[in-house]
Formats: C-alpha cells, sequence, structure tokens
C-alpha cells in the first residue's frame, strides 16, 4: 500500500512538473528564455571588436572574459574592455589583461554594448581569440549558494529553479509585449505623419497648378490669343 501511494505521489508531482517541461521544450530555442551564452571573439591585430545584447532592466547579468593563444601560452598578449549601457554609461573597464569579469544589474532596458581589442604594445601581432561566458537573469544565479542559504535539495531545489525560470519567461513576455506595444504606436504615429505630409504635398500641388493655370489665361488673354 506503501508502494503505491508513493508511486502515485510520484506521478502526481510528474503531471504536475508537465506543463512547465512542456514550456521549456517550447521555448528553449527562443529569445524568451535568457540562458548562458559562450561566445568566441576573434580580435584583429588593429581595431576593436563588440558584442551587445538586449536587455530588459533589473536584470541580473554576469560575464567572465579571457583570451586564448594556443601557439603560444606562456606569452598571452594583454587586452582591454570596456562595457557601456544603452545610454553610454560605462559598466566595466579594464586594462592590460588576460582576463576579467563583470556583474552589473541592469538599469534601463535596451542594447549593452561590450567592447574589446588589443593593448597598444601588441597592437603588430596576429589576432587573437577571446572567449566569454555570458549568463543573463536566471542563468546567472548561484542555486548552490541558494540550496545552502534555504536548506532546500532535491526536487524541492528542482522546482525553485522551475518557478525562477517560469518567472524569467513571463518577466520578458511581458517586456516584449510592452516592446511590441511602443513599436506599434511608433508605427501608428509615423503612419498618420506620412498621411498628413501625403495630403499636404497633394494640396500644394493643386495651388501651384490652379496658380500656372491662372497665370497662363491671364498672359494669353493679354496677347490677345484668346
Amino acid at each position: 500500500m506503501r508502494k503505491g501511494m508513493f508511486f502515485g505521489g510520484r506521478g502526481r508531482a510528474a503531471l504536475l512538473l508537465l506543463p512547465i517541461i512542456l514550456v521549456l521544450c517550447l521555448t528553449s530555442n527562443s529569445n524568451i528564455l535568457p540562458v548562458a551564452e559562450a561566445i568566441w571573439l576573434t580580435i584583429p591585430s588593429s581595431g576593436t571588436k563588440c558584442v551587445s545584447e538586449e536587455i530588459q532592466s533589473n536584470v541580473v547579468v554576469l560575464a567572465d572574459y579571457y583570451v586564448i593563444d594556443e601557439k603560444n601560452p606562456d606569452h598571452i598578449p594583454t587586452i582591454s574592455a570596456r562595457v557601456t549601457s544603452p545610454f553610454g554609461n560605462n559598466l566595466h573597464h579594464n586594462e592590460n589583461s588576460t582576463h576579467g569579469q563583470f556583474a552589473f544589474t541592469t538599469s534601463e532596458s535596451g542594447n549593452y554594448l561590450a567592447c574589446f581589442w588589443k593593448d597598444g604594445s601588441h597592437q603588430q601581432e596576429a589576432e587573437l581569440t577571446l572567449g566569454i561566458d555570458w549568463k543573463i537573469g536566471i542563468a546567472a544565479k548561484d542555486w548552490e549558494s541558494v540550496a545552502k542559504k534555504e536548506k532546500i535539495e532535491g526536487v524541492e531545489l528542482v522546482l525553485r529553479r522551475l518557478q525562477g525560470t517560469v518567472e524569467a519567461i513571463h518577466g520578458n513576455l511581458i517586456y516584449l509585449r510592452d516592446r511590441e506595444a511602443e513599436m506599434r504606436e511608433v508605427s501608428e504615429i509615423t503612419n498618420a505623419r506620412v498621411a498628413w505630409f501625403s495630403i499636404m504635398s497633394l494640396g500644394v500641388c493643386i495651388t501651384v497648378s490652379a496658380v500656372q493655370l491662372w497665370y497662363l489665361k491671364r498672359y494669353f488673354v493679354k496677347k490677345k490669343l484668346i
């Protein structure tokens, strides 16, 4: 009897988790769910290489970057890095380093830009490879610390992570809805302005045509041609 009750409880738990797992499967290949990304950049010998990410406000961002040089691992060239907000505020700046980390919580929505370039002493050398581990939102949360602090484990920890993931998806859906509403409003305003401009252009054309006809008629009458 106990065994049946145990499997019955596990079955009910599986049924409760099934909709959440289905949502995660449907959003795993989209931009709705914030996940960790591994990015590889090739920095030229001269110039700057940048990567951007559109992030909403009040989102935790955590990233590690490191220079990779397999040909000469004992003498890795240094780079400089700068991270800026959509309004151009500096969030991170580092010089003469082979690796680094930046972490911040976004204060406004928009494109956050991270740029990397080689230092002046190494600009004449060949291009190098830079690895970036970029984590956003729920992916940047340290669940091991949460489990130790709140003393949770097993299924409860999995449910907590799924809850955080669903909340992140819900927040991103609201953000996308607001962005869609803003873009629709801008599109409607633009269409209204184009319509008024078209009406004004037509009115100017009609006015000019009427003035030309009046002038030509007056000219022909004056010359006694009509």
